[in-house]
């Protein structure tokens, strides 16, 4: 294990994006919460879902956790239209290829070093250099990031083609490591790290143990602004029905787990629970294995695309809650969404496509077979302990034996799962992807290029490696959206990810401790920003100002 030393359609986005003046007047300690000016909690019970280890971000997804140890130049992501400078004070796009930003002068890291240029850019430098993960591909590939130097009062990014939307996407992406922490480490070795994080954010990891979980203790010295929580307690309770019993009886204060659709009344109705609806930015999706035949066939795909009933999905699976995913991938609320791509549920026209196809009924069992007589037999795999994944499978069964396609259910535990998934070893699997993968415009492109919606180069695909390329040599925000647009409706009519329905999220939290919670776009309510003074939060743009 690596151990770390310490000593050793379109945004309307300006190109200069200038911190709003009045945060530092602003950003001075809280001793209440300041919607209600009561006292600020002290300690918070927060449930999250799994063990993520030591916080380590080269490893995993657990952005709402890292975040509250990280910064990044912007905040509080690219999920929305207009994020702010943040470690920054201006980002300036200089042309096409180039951008500069200024940084702020009164950061300090967690053992009180101070921010500089030199961690930018090292940052940048060593994300470059490490293994394929989370952030990578906002340095190497989309955008591909050629320099970063410093300047006299900050960074400057030049990409190797045009990268509009480096300001707004990148940069608000990206959390900013410590040169002093990390550059003892190999690249290389970046996700054997073990050592509890060092950041500049509003917590600290004080603690962490795979069985009791983590704890985390405020920043007092943040540079904008006093945490108006001063511990965060954070035990791991992966079942959903244990988190939601210990919410109901008081035993937590807040989970990294929504409510579950049948109990949002349950709880609204529950005068020491507060509901709070949020927008999540995910939604479930029905993967197939474009590698193999037939779903390697575009046609194909299609003909399942038409079969699946998502206004059915919504209502029994979500009861409602939500909007059929009629309009495909990306996320319908993520800021580069097509606003009229589509994905019809026609039965008539999946039967006409694989009758073209020359899958047919020939020996009147009701299945179709192959050209060899082969019937199309196929598996869902899912995961057991998610009900409502298990519910969209059997539902997605039916849909798919109207059209002769005999499909059975695969559950699995979780880590068979996850196995099956990486390895691609199934012929569909029924997941909820991340905001970051359909509510960020780079990964979009990304995902075509890593495996995830497609392999680039390694399986042709020239529809899209035409638009990929029309993509890349846009250079304003606006062409590129224009692009991704067509990519977008490409995608769709021959989907390698079907999305099932965009489910509205509730998130219960005890009223009785705190009221401070806030939700943000593809976060919930448990991120940094809950933890905030209200006006600094609302300058970032990270909530919506209060009434």
């Amino acid at each position: 294990m690596v151990k770390l030393s310490v000593a050793s359609r379109r945004r309307a986005c300006a190109l200069s994006l200038v911190l709003v003046s009045s945060m530092a007047a602003s950003a001075c300690a809280s001793d209440s919460n300041p919607d209600t000016g009561d006292a600020a909690a002290s300690s918070l019970t927060i449930a999250v879902d799994k063990d993520s280890g030591p916080l380590n971000i080269f490893v995993g997804q657990t952005d709402q956790m890292t975040e509250l140890i990280y910064d990044k130049l912007l905040s509080p992501s690219p999920y929305v239209a207009d994020p702010q400078p943040w470690l920054a004070t201006s980002v300036n796009q200089i042309d096409a290829k180039t951008w500069e930003v200024e940084l702020r002068n009164d950061v300090k890291w967690h053992d009180g070093e101070a921010l500089t240029a030199d961690d930018v850019v090292f940052s940048f430098h060593f994300m470059h250099a490490a293994p394929t993960g989370r952030f990578t591909h906002h340095i190497n590939d989309t955008p591909s990031i050629s320099t970063v130097v410093p300047t006299e009062s900050g960074v400057r990014f030049v990409c190797d083609y045009a990268c509009p939307e480096l300001g707004t996407v990148t940069l608000a992406d990206r959390p900013i490591l410590p040169e002093h922490i990390w550059s003892s480490v190999d690249p290389a070795k970046a996700k054997e790290v073990t050592d509890l994080p060092i950041g500049t954010g509003p917590f600290e990891l004080a603690d962490y143990s795979p069985t009791s979980g983590y704890r985390f203790e405020a920043n007092t010295d943040y540079f904008a602004g006093t945490p108006t929580v001063d511990e965060l307690v954070m035990p791991v309770i992966p079942d959903a029905s244990a988190v939601f019993t210990a919410l109901r009886s008081g035993q937590i204060d807040a989970s990294t787990t929504p409510l579950a659709p049948e109990l949002i009344d349950q709880f609204q109705s529950d005068s020491d629970i507060g509901v709070i609806e949020a927008s999540p930015l995910q939604y479930p999706e029905l993967k197939l294995n474009f590698l193999e035949q037939p779903f390697s066939e575009p046609k194909f795909r299609t003909a399942l695309s038409r079969a699946v009933d998502r206004e059915q999905l919504l209502d029994v699976v979500a009861l409602g809650r939500g909007r059929p995913a009629t309009q495909g991938y990306v996320h319908p609320d993520a800021p580069f969404a097509a606003p009229d791509t589509n994905t019809p549920y026609d039965v008539a026209d999946a039967n006409r496509i694989l009758d073209g196809l020359g899958f047919v009924d020939g020996d009147g069992d009701g299945f179709r077979e192959n050209a060899v007589g082969e019937k199309l037999a196929f598996a869902i795999h899912v995961s057991g302990g998610q009900s409502t994944d298990v519910r969209s499978a059997e539902l997605l069964v039916e849909d798919f034996r109207a059209i002769g396609l005999d499909v059975t259910i695969t559950a699995l535990d979780a880590g068979s799962f996850s196995e099956v998934s990486s390895k691609k070893t199934y012929d569909m699997l029924v997941t909820t992807n991340s905001p970051h993968a359909v509510a960020d415009s780079t990964q979009f492109i990304m995902s075509h290029r890593s495996g995830n919606l497609w392999k680039a180069p390694d399986v042709a695909y020239p529809e899209f490696d035409a638009l990929y390329e029309k993509w890349q040599s846009t250079e304003t925000n606006d062409a590129r959206i224009d692009a991704l647009y067509e990519v977008q409706d490409l995608f769709n009519e021959q989907p390698t990810a079907i999305g099932l329905y965009y489910p509205d999220e509730y998130w219960g939290f005890r009223s009785d401790t705190f009221d401070g919670w806030a939700e943000t776009p593809g976060y919930g309510i448990v991120h940094k920003w809950s933890f905030l003074p209200r006006e600094v939060s609302e300058q970032a743009h990270a909530i919506a100002p209060s009434n």
